[in-house]
């Protein structure tokens, strides 16, 4: 009677790590008598066998220069806003760490609505780069636009950074009294 309770009980835990689940769930074999061992990525010798949305096709798929050529153009905007804001009288090193962290984390949000929210709660960032709360709230909005659904599409809406990338000279940034004034309106008083 004990080695057949050690039998069952080996099973179930070699059933249970292949299906990647407790081996109680495995003991009630009614719930999962349908199922399959799971089947990891890294046991596969070739993806493309296993879905073709895997394969590499070195002849339709993108190369490493237009992805080199993004990353010149996000440079250019990141360049091109710090210096939109030092000609308003904007600290050149302040505003370079402010855009250089704010491009960090939008790398890691889902959206430009979702950046602005998350970094302008975020007080921390504001304190350690010396930056008072109202001006990084609103460097934000200037930056990354403003996530309210009435200024979609509009220049406030859209941002300094979506303007640049979008093809949007710097000099017509400059030529905007409105933009121009709210950057002033931002920098930091001392």
């Amino acid at each position: 009677m004990v080695t057949r309770a050690v039998q069952i009980t080996c099973g179930v835990e070699v059933r249970a790590a292949g299906m990647l689940v407790s081996t109680g769930k495995v003991r009630h074999t009614s719930r999962i008598a349908g199922f399959h061992d799971a089947i990891r990525f890294a046991e596969r010798e070739h993806l493309a066998d296993y879905h073709p949305a895997f394969a590499v096709n070195p002849a339709t798929d993108d190369d490493e220069g237009s992805d080199d050529g993004d990353r010149v153009r996000v440079a250019a905007a990141l360049s091109e806003t710090v210096e939109l804001f030092a000609s308003t009288g904007w600290d050149a090193v302040l505003v370079a760490d402010c855009v250089e962290h704010l491009a960090y984390r939008l790398a890691d949000l889902t959206s430009r609505a979702n950046a602005v929210e998350v970094l302008r709660r975020d007080h921390t960032v504001s304190v350690l780069l010396g930056v008072p709360a109202k001006s990084w709230a609103a460097l934000l909005r200037i930056v990354l636009g403003h996530p309210d659904r009435k200024h979609a599409g509009t220049p406030t809406g859209d941002g300094v950074l979506l303007r640049l990338l979008s093809g949007e000279a710097v000099d017509s940034l400059r030529c905007d009294a409105a933009l121009l004034a709210a950057i002033w309106a931002a920098k930091p008083r001392t």
